[in-house]
């Protein structure tokens, strides 16, 4: 009987195979660690693929590159929550000032304000 090569590559599909006893196992490797957190945003939008369009979902999570797409989207959407609270408060004229006169009043605004930019936020990235 003939000698098996300890690896062979296989033209078709592109993998290489390692000789584990008598069998041949696909060599592959996982990506590189993200430790960046996919968050609030990231979750959602991976639930919002698995309703909507799980043929990208799974697109990504076999090409390994489904945590850095949470993650780069997570971080774009905090990044714009933000910027809609500023600009929501100070079109709206809720200033220190008014923290420092009435607490709940300011608490009431900012929670108010803060719901409407998750809700853009939700329409403009999560729910696309």
């Amino acid at each position: 009987m003939d000698e098996l090569t300890l690896s062979i590559h296989d033209e078709a599909n592109g993998l290489d195979y390692v000789l584990v006893g008598d069998y041949y196992i696909p060599a592959i490797e996982l990506p590189e660690d993200d430790d960046r957190s996919i968050g609030k945003w990231g979750r959602m939008h991976r639930a919002y693929l698995e309703e909507t369009n799980p043929l990208l979902l799974n697109h990504l999570i076999l090409t390994g590159r489904l945590h850095t797409y949470l993650a780069d989207l997570n971080e774009q959407a905090q990044d714009r929550c933000r910027l809609i609270i500023r600009q929501i408060s100070a079109a709206e004229g809720v200033t220190e000032d008014l923290k420092h006169r009435s607490q709940w009043e300011w608490v009431r605004v900012m929670n108010s304000i803060v719901n409407r930019a998750e809700e853009i936020i939700k329409r403009e990235l999560i729910y696309t």
